[in-house]
C-alpha cells in the first residue's frame, strides 16, 4: 500500500514537456435551464441551427412564424448590412406534430448555408494574418486551432440558432400574461434617437428603415453618418434598447436568477 502510494504521488509529480498535449474544451454553446439552447454551426460549414429544449407541449408554432423573425436578421438586406446573400429558410427537424403542435420535446431547428465564399479568406493573407476586429487571434491562442474562412463560431451567423430559439420564446412569453419584448438602434456613434415613447412605439416602427430606429428624424441622421464612416473603411458602434412589456412582478430570484444577473 505505501508503494503504490509512493509511486502514485511520482506519477502526477511528473513536470509535463512544453510539447504535452493539452485538452482544452471548448464550451459556451447553451444558455438557460429551464428553457435551453444550445446553438451548432460554423459560418462557412453545411449550416447553423439550434436544438430547444424545455419548450412546453401544446403550443402552437408554424415555420412561417419563425422565419418572419430569420428574415428580419437576414444578411444582404440594405447597404449598411454583410452583402453575403442568404435565404435563411429555416427547416424544423423535430418537436413539432403535423398540426404544428409541440410535442414537449426538443426542437431542432436548421438553415443551411448558401452563399459562403470561403475563397475570400482563403486565397489572400487572411489565412495567415489576423483579421482587426473579430475574433480570430483570440480564438487561435484559446484552441490552437481557427476557421479561418468566416470565422467559424465566432461569426455573427451564428445568431441564427439564437433568433429562431428567440421566436418560440416570443410566442410562449405572448400566451403568459402578453408580455411582449421589443428592441430598436437608440445610438450610432454620438447620435442618439429624441422621439421614442417605449410605451407605444412597434414593430413597424422599428422596421419603417434600414437603421432600424422608430424615430425617423434620428435614422436619417444615423444612416447618413453611417454612410460617411462606410466610405472610409472604417466602423462605428452603436446602443440597442431592448423593451420588455407586460412582465408580471415575481419572475426570477433575488440573486443569481435575475435579469441583471445573467
Amino acid at each position: 500500500m505505501k508503494l503504490s502510494f509512493t509511486s502514485f504521488i511520482g506519477i502526477i509529480a511528473v513536470t509535463p514537456t512544453a510539447s504535452a498535449f493539452t485538452l482544452t474544451m471548448g464550451t459556451g454553446n447553451s444558455f438557460g435551464r429551464v428553457f435551453r439552447i444550445s446553438t451548432w454551426g460554423e459560418s462557412h460549414g453545411g449550416g447553423v441551427g439550434v436544438q430547444l429544449d424545455g419548450c412546453p407541449p401544446r403550443i402552437p408554432i408554424t415555420r412561417d412564424e419563425i422565419q418572419v423573425d430569420l428574415d428580419r436578421r437576414r444578411p444582404g438586406q440594405s447597404r449598411i448590412t454583410t452583402p453575403r446573400n442568404e435565404a435563411d429558410a429555416v427547416e424544423i427537424l423535430s418537436g413539432l406534430n403535423p398540426e404544428d403542435i409541440t410535442l414537449g420535446t426538443p426542437i431542432a431547428m436548421l438553415v443551411r448555408n448558401k452563399d459562403q465564399r470561403s475563397g475570400d479568406y482563403l486565397e489572400n493573407d487572411m489565412n495567415v494574418a489576423y483579421r482587426p476586429s473579430h475574433a480570430d487571434a483570440t480564438y487561435d491562442a484559446k484552441y490552437g486551432v481557427r476557421a479561418i474562412a468566416g470565422g467559424g463560431r465566432s461569426s455573427a451567423r451564428e445568431t441564427i440558432g439564437r433568433v429562431a430559439a428567440g421566436a418560440v420564446a416570443r410566442k410562449i412569453l405572448k400566451m403568459y400574461n402578453g408580455i411582449e419584448v421589443l428592441a430598436y438602434v437608440s445610438k450610432v456613434q454620438d447620435i442618439a434617437c429624441e422621439n421614442v415613447d417605449d410605451d407605444t412605439f412597434t414593430m413597424e416602427d422599428v422596421d419603417a428603415n434600414i437603421v432600424r430606429c422608430p424615430d425617423p428624424e434620428s435614422a436619417e441622421r444615423m444612416l447618413e453618418r453611417i454612410d460617411e464612416i462606410r466610405k472610409t473603411g472604417n466602423s462605428i458602434g452603436g446602443v440597442v434598447t431592448c423593451v420588455a412589456r407586460n412582465v408580471p412582478a415575481g419572475l426570477g430570484a433575488p440573486v443569481f436568477d435575475k435579469l441583471e444577473a445573467d
